[in-house]
């Protein structure tokens, strides 16, 4: 069992599809974490607290460190429990290069789809948060054509689903082979956001029986350990803790961003979310770490991918 210190903590809610990706994770590891829901729509006091602004879903804790997006979360998992591994082989480059299609095209279009097959039934607070964050400033007419294009969208989304559902029908058990890996969390975080989310998802999923097999296995992993933990617990054991000593200068970074810069960071699109503040600490082509400081908080370490993530210098 984990110390306090490097208890693992993960602020999600149980309907979020990329918290689903990273519960999945646990389960890979077969990991005992803490879980602290937070609510689906902003504010977010407890979470932006630690994480300086960030919003989205999940964020995972440990200690004072606070690893924003599936791909920081990712990575901290393999780097402290290297077994099983997420990328058995030599293969984890495509895996990464792969998983930017997964989280990015691949994920919008189940977000449309599920968005745009609700039309006027989304709550209105809902639809304007989600729209927002995914359709940009004008959201309303992305819904709209969301909605009239739906056809379309599931065409696209229909010719993946086919291409694995053909890889997985020699039997095997997961994407890669008998052991699961990385990309079978990044992948049937889309399933499972399509099959529980869209009315029309179980139907659609039904034509491709090699992939629904490979679903069940995939839910059958579980979730690992998990036990509730309150929100301002979380805030208490960052206050507890120090961040773990990080650091790294990228000599050919191409910002020229170097530790003990001031910098923003935010996700590289208008989903119109507030940017996180920090001095820099540490910074190579995968990641880029800032420190921040509070009252409630004490010090902490926040962690963001430099795949698709915008830095600025203040």
């Amino acid at each position: 069992m984990p110390d306090s210190e490097s208890e693992i903590i993960l602020h999600n809610y149980p309907q979020s599809p990329v918290a689903e990706k990273a519960r999945v994770a646990f389960g890979i590891k077969n990991l005992s974490w803490r879980n602290v829901e937070i609510p689906r729509l902003p504010p977010k006091p407890f979470l932006t607290a630690l994480s300086g602004g960030y919003r989205r879903t999940p964020v995972m804790q440990i200690g004072a460190d606070i690893y924003c997006d599936s791909q920081c979360i990712l990575r901290e998992l393999e780097r402290r429990y290297p077994s099983p591994r997420f990328f058995p082989g030599e293969d984890a480059g495509l895996m990464w290069c792969l998983s930017r299609w997964t989280d990015g095209g691949l994920f919008d279009l189940g977000v449309k789809i599920v968005l745009g097959s609700a039309g006027n039934n989304l709550p209105p607070e809902f639809a304007e948060d989600r729209g927002r964050l995914y359709f940009g400033e004008n959201w309303a007419d992305g819904l709209k054509a969301a909605n009239a294009g739906l056809p379309h969208l599931v065409s696209q989304v229909r010719a993946p689903f086919a291409w694995l559902d053909r890889q997985l029908g020699d039997g095997r058990d997961f994407l890669l082979g008998r052991a699961p890996a990385a990309i079978d969390a990044q992948i049937y975080h889309v399933v499972w956001f399509l099959h529980g989310r869209w009315d029309q998802g179980p139907t659609f999923l039904s034509e491709f029986p090699a992939l629904e097999r490979w679903r069940d296995n995939v839910r059958k992993l579980g979730h690992g350990a998990m036990t509730d933990m309150s929100p301002q617990d979380a805030i208490d054991r960052a206050g507890a803790c120090e961040p773990v000593p990080v650091e790294g200068k990228d000599a050919n970074d191409p910002q020229g961003l170097e530790p003990g810069m001031q910098v923003t960071v935010s996700p590289d699109l208008d989903g119109g979310e507030q940017p996180v503040a920090g001095q820099v600490v540490a910074v190579n082509c995968d990641t880029i770490t800032l420190h921040r400081s509070e009252p409630e908080t004490g010090s902490l370490h926040v962690h963001f991918p430099r795949a698709g993530y915008r830095v600025g210098v203040t």
